[in-house]
């Protein structure tokens, strides 16, 4: 009679597996430094942030945009009262050049942006720069 296999084979465990080894052990205690032969501590040294640098929006003068267009646009985008405003519109007409406001980049860029704008659309040759403030 020729050997015949059962329908479904059982296997049991007759111990507990035994785990492999994972190769060397690791040290547990903090790592050493040749030189020094003491622990490595790593100190959190705080980062010195400097704030932004601001721009100043500087408007400048010509012989064609009327002065009382300049106070507007001054009361309008730098939120100046009419007595600043005309101070600003005297000391760009005086001295050439006079400051609006002083701002971060974008901001000052933006202020720019609206200046030249307004000043396009009412075909005034306004001129206004942003610059670094001291």
């Amino acid at each position: 009679m020729p050997f015949s296999q059962p329908d479904r084979i059982i296997f049991m465990a007759t111990s507990n597996p035994i785990k492999p080894p994972s190769g060397p052990p690791v040290p547990s205690a903090p790592a050493q430094t040749p030189e020094r032969g003491g622990d490595v501590v790593l100190e959190r040294v705080p980062q010195k942030v400097k704030p932004p640098q601001m721009h100043q929006v500087v408007m400048l003068n010509d012989d064609f945009t009327p002065m009382e267009f300049v106070v507007v646009v001054i009361q309008e985008f730098f939120s100046k009262d009419r007595e600043a405003a005309t101070q600003i519109m005297l000391k760009i007409h005086l001295d050439g050049k006079g400051v609006c406001g002083v701002y971060s980049r974008d901001v000052a860029a933006t202020k720019v942006d609206q200046v030249m704008d307004a000043a396009r659309q009412a075909g005034h040759p306004l001129q206004c720069v942003s610059e670094p403030a001291e």
